[in-house]
């Protein structure tokens, strides 16, 4: 039986858990709680956030796919402070939200993502694998020899911002105010949240809209061989994305299209390393590559916590009913270390036969990127342990305090 943290505390007649997201230990691995969660309530009711949560594997992977749960809030746009307070300052970031699929059920979303998604279908990403190579490459080459790199800046974070912005067809040398832009955003959707955070990311949502519909005027009167330009002309039964939607959809896929990818590559890079020995015996093979990047987005998520809002009162699990409009939060980091699920949750298998981990989510908003993020997570994986098989650590890594995302500060290496 698992021991109980010190910071976890449980009250087993209610099933609430009092566990501060920001307590160091729990941001440095949330493992802990969440192996011993899994043993007593994998559905608990997390005091700090004020709802339900579920850990088990089955619980979440149900819960995504079921339509009677969806990320639209029908109260209106979501505030973690409550609904009825003011919002006057968040009118350019709620813009952006209110036509962002992610946050849109059918029969909107149906259409959106229908138009976006004929980019990012797996034979199309295929054909971007020898300009990730390339890239992998000459960002390695980068590297000063004999000193310590911080992979994050230096590789982690320029591939798939580069990649992502080279699809879309906007210029590449925005590629630091686009990462500025998007970290200022998604900082909304982390627990604690000020008004500094606010004013901050309302700014960062209207210059980024204001110059994508700089560059979407451009691309209208001078189409290219890009996203944009597809997204542009794109039709579906006639309808085609409107201003506020392509706007919208262009900085989801551009946040999207990097955020995650980022925490993974980093976390892969610590999961791997962790396991000492030669890394290059995780990539020997195409399908040996594919099984590590699996494995390493299930052994250490970049994303933890997915919402979903409740469409009718619902039992979730026995004795457990959510009501209408409440929200819930599907725990996908607790549910991948599942032990009902996965042999040896805790321990790094590439080679597992039961792989069915729920990083990218599932159902309707299972990520529409997935493809891309796999190609770029083994391309740059293997490239990496290849050039550099004597990669260690220069010091310990330590990760953000981000929750619900999980990904580290700084990876500092040397060979």
């Amino acid at each position: 039986m698992p021991t109980k943290p010190a910071y976890l505390s449980f009250d087993p007649a209610t099933r609430h858990v009092s566990l501060d997201p920001h307590e160091p230990a729990f941001v440095q691995s949330p493992y802990e709680a969440y192996a011993w969660l899994h043993a007593n309530s994998p559905a608990f009711f997390w005091k700090e956030f004020g709802f339900w949560c579920l850990g088990g594997y089955d619980m979440v992977n149900g819960l995504l796919r079921d339509r009677r749960f969806g990320r639209q809030n029908p109260a209106g746009i979501p505030d973690s402070r409550g609904v009825d307070r003011d919002r006057s300052h968040l009118a350019a970031f709620d813009a952006i939200e209110a036509n962002s699929m992610l946050e849109l059920e059918p029969p909107v979303h149906t259409r959106l993502r229908t138009l976006v998604n004929r980019a990012f279908v797996s034979r199309q990403v295929e054909r971007l694998r020898p300009r990730v190579e390339a890239l992998a490459n000459e960002l390695i080459d980068r590297f000063e020899p004999g000193k310590p790199v911080d992979l994050l800046p230096a590789y982690a974070a320029p591939l798939p911002i580069t990649i992502i912005a080279e699809m879309l067809g906007v210029p590449v040398a925005m590629g630091p105010q686009l990462l500025d832009w998007s970290h200022q955003m998604v900082a909304m959707y982390m627990h604690g949240r000020t008004r500094e955070t606010e004013d901050t990311a309302n700014r960062a949502a209207r210059e980024f809209a204001d110059f994508l519909r700089g560059y979407v005027a451009e691309r209208r009167k001078q189409p290219g061989d890009d996203l944009l330009s597809l997204l542009i002309s794109a039709q579906e039964d006639g309808q085609k994305l409107s201003e506020d939607e392509l706007v919208s959809s262009t900085i989801l896929l551009l946040n999207a299209g990097h955020e995650a990818t980022v925490h993974q590559t980093g976390n892969a890079v610590r999961s791997v390393l962790a396991q000492g020995g030669d890394p290059r015996r995780f990539f020997t093979s195409p399908e040996a590559t594919a099984a590590a990047v699996e494995e390493c987005l299930r052994y250490d998520a970049p994303l933890h916590m997915f919402t979903r809002y409740a469409y009718q009162d619902i039992e979730v699990v026995p004795g457990v009913t959510i009501k209408q409009n409440e929200q819930i939060g599907l725990l996908l980091g607790m549910a991948n270390r599942d032990p009902s699920a996965f042999a040896g949750p805790d321990v790094f298998t590439p080679e597992r036969d039961d792989q069915k981990n729920v990083s990218f989510g599932a159902g309707i908003h299972f990520c529409i990127g997935a493809p891309l993020a796999r190609l770029e997570l083994q391309v740059s994986l293997k490239t990496l342990f290849e050039r550099l098989p004597t990669l260690q650590f220069a010091e310990e890594p330590k990760f953000r305090d981000t929750y619900h995302f999980h990904g580290l500060e700084r990876l500092s290496l040397r060979s």
